[in-house]
């Protein structure tokens, strides 16, 4: 009778170690993007992400991808993560309005090129703004991703220096960076939404906008504008966060491993990204859209005429020191570049 009971006893509680780890924890993962991952970057991200965690994890998590706004814009779906009904998302833009702070990585011409903005935002100062927001937002950063360099498009001429730009009406986002950014060089910022843009364009509402080449792409400006700058003025990043209850609800093993994925993922879109940009670059060129890229000097010039307007407006915003802590660690990258051709 004795060993029966030791034998009952033994199987119950086998039985109950099974269902404790056999729980899966259900992870939604948003982004407001296409869901075709060779248009998408945040798609591809995704879809990455989802398929390393759910094969590494032995189906103890199950990630499920909601794409094309599928859970909301993305003001919407980062609420939600914040409020903890979503548990994971992609966003870029929105997420100053929940982080001011994040707006430092649009000042324009801060980021000579994608490898000198991962070196610094995979390095310390990344670490840095993450710990931020987390502190600031209850939501954890995860890893960074790419949205692109941001260039100028219009219908009147080429623009190669900033006089060019000086009385053109250019389309852009209802943020103080780009408004401040044109208005310094004499250009008319002009909010309008996105849906109504190409058609703005086409009417000449405005005369020109600025985004990345594969938004330009996404919306078929190159049907409606006759230049193209690529200057590169504003470097987006993509964010992907987390609700922090949920990452901490995670056995310790599978936050690393949730994490690993994510920093993963962010190189997949950021390769997506790349290529989507040498791609869209030459569907510009056989859309008989005049391409032009400025030289370094050119570069410099527009730096120096727009910069300073974006910095003050920032510095009321942000710890001045942290900006220079940035400017800080850009250098450093560009230095250490060029190191390797010594």
């Amino acid at each position: 009778m004795k060993k029966l009971l030791t034998l009952v006893i033994m199987v119950t509680v086998m039985v109950g170690m099974t269902f404790a780890q056999a729980k899966v924890y259900e992870l939604k993962l948003a982004h407001a993007d296409s869901t075709d991952p060779t248009l998408s970057r945040k798609q591809a991200q995704a879809i990455a992400f989802a398929v390393m965690v759910n094969s590494r994890s032995g189906g103890r998590i199950n990630v499920k991808v909601y794409g094309g706004g599928s859970l909301g814009a993305e003001r919407e779906y980062v609420e939600g993560i914040k409020a903890g009904t979503v548990e994971a998302g992609i966003a870029s833009g929105v997420i100053a309005n929940f982080f001011p702070t994040a707006a430092i990585t649009d000042i324009p011409y801060l980021f000579p090129t994608s490898q000198v903005a991962w070196d610094v935002m995979d390095g310390p100062f990344g670490d840095k703004l993450r710990g931020m927001f987390l502190k600031e937002t209850g939501m954890r950063a995860l890893a960074f991703a790419e949205v692109g360099f941001r260039h100028f498009t219009n219908n009147v001429r080429p623009i190669k220096s900033p006089a060019d730009l000086k009385g053109l009406k250019i389309r852009v986002q209802e943020t103080p960076v780009y408004i401040n950014m044109l208005k310094a060089v004499g250009a008319s910022p002009t909010p309008i939404a996105w849906t109504e843009t190409y058609t703005s364009l086409q009417t000449g509402v405005v005369d020109g906008q600025e985004n990345p080449i594969g938004s330009i792409l996404s919306g078929k400006l190159q049907e409606v504008q006759k230049y193209a700058t690529l200057d590169g003025h504003v470097y987006g990043v993509d964010w992907f966060i987390i609700n922090e209850k949920f990452f901490k609800s995670l056995p310790a093993d599978l936050q690393y491993l949730v994490l690993d994925c994510a920093q993963i993922s962010g190189t997949v879109g950021r390769g997506v990204l790349t290529y989507i940009n040498a791609a869209g670059l030459q569907t510009l060129i056989d859309a008989k859209v005049q391409v032009y890229g400025p030289t370094d000097a050119e570069i410099d010039a527009f730096r120096k005429a727009m910069q300073p307007a974006v910095l003050d407006w920032l510095k009321t915003k942000v710890d001045p020191k942290l900006i220079t802590e940035l400017q800080t660690a850009v250098n450093a990258a560009i230095a250490k570049q060029k190191d390797q051709l010594k």
